[in-house]
């Protein structure tokens, strides 16, 4: 349906780029990721095309902005008192999300991506980490509680939870049974995140070098 968008209200700025985003969640739940067209889109938030290319001028990157709407914001992750609850609480809401259309994004985002080393390239540009981010503030919070030490917080350690439930979706399929996410946290999680890294004890124990005897490697 083409609709003449000079008669509609005029909307600006978070208006309108909610509602794009809106309709871009919308249009995922109805054709997939595969039927997601720009023009689709704008017709359904009653937008311009012009004004979704202007912000968004890739398919990745609106899809990825839309997935990102559905995320709960790392800073509000929830605070049950304890890395066992806040883990559980963030994959548990986590899969709840890959149980919906931004799940089918997802999936279509990457399947997209493989094939193509181009789509690679700008996915992984456009890729925030919000995972990550959701686990920094989890385990910031852990420290301060004196449940890890520091040196137990890596950015290897961070992506472990967010890329197996991923990995667990794309190979399983949704909606992600919560004895599959138990078994994340309670197996993998706290025993990891429990274990100070042992590099960082060498880094502490080594003897300091002579800065007149270092000779620099680039």
């Amino acid at each position: 349906m083409n609709i003449d968008h000079r008669t509609l209200p005029r909307r600006r700025g978070r208006a309108l780029e909610d509602a794009i985003l809106t309709a871009t969640l919308a249009e995922l739940a109805e054709v997939g990721y595969a039927g997601l067209t720009m023009e689709r889109v704008a017709d359904r938030a009653s937008a311009s095309k012009a004004s979704v290319y202007r912000r968004w001028p890739s398919r990745i990157e609106l899809v990825l902005d839309a997935v990102r709407s559905t995320l709960p914001d790392p800073a509000s992750t929830p605070d049950t008192g304890s890395l066992r609850g806040d883990l559980l609480a963030l994959l548990h809401h986590t899969a709840k999300v890959l149980a919906g259309p931004s799940g089918e994004a997802l999936r279509g985002l990457f399947g997209d991506a493989l094939s193509d080393p181009g789509r690679t390239a700008e996915l992984r540009r456009h890729s925030h980490g919000t995972g990550r981010a959701a686990m920094t503030e989890v385990l910031t919070r852990a420290v301060a509680r004196e449940e890890v030490h520091p040196s137990a917080v890596t950015p290897v350690r961070l992506d472990v939870g967010p890329t197996m439930l991923r990995q667990y979706f794309f190979v399983h399929g949704s909606p992600i049974p919560g004895h599959a996410i138990d078994e994340i946290v309670h197996q993998v999680l706290l025993p990891l995140f429990a274990c100070p890294d042992p590099q960082a004890s060498v880094a502490e124990e080594a003897p300091a070098l002579d800065s007149t005897t270092t000779t620099r490697v680039d």
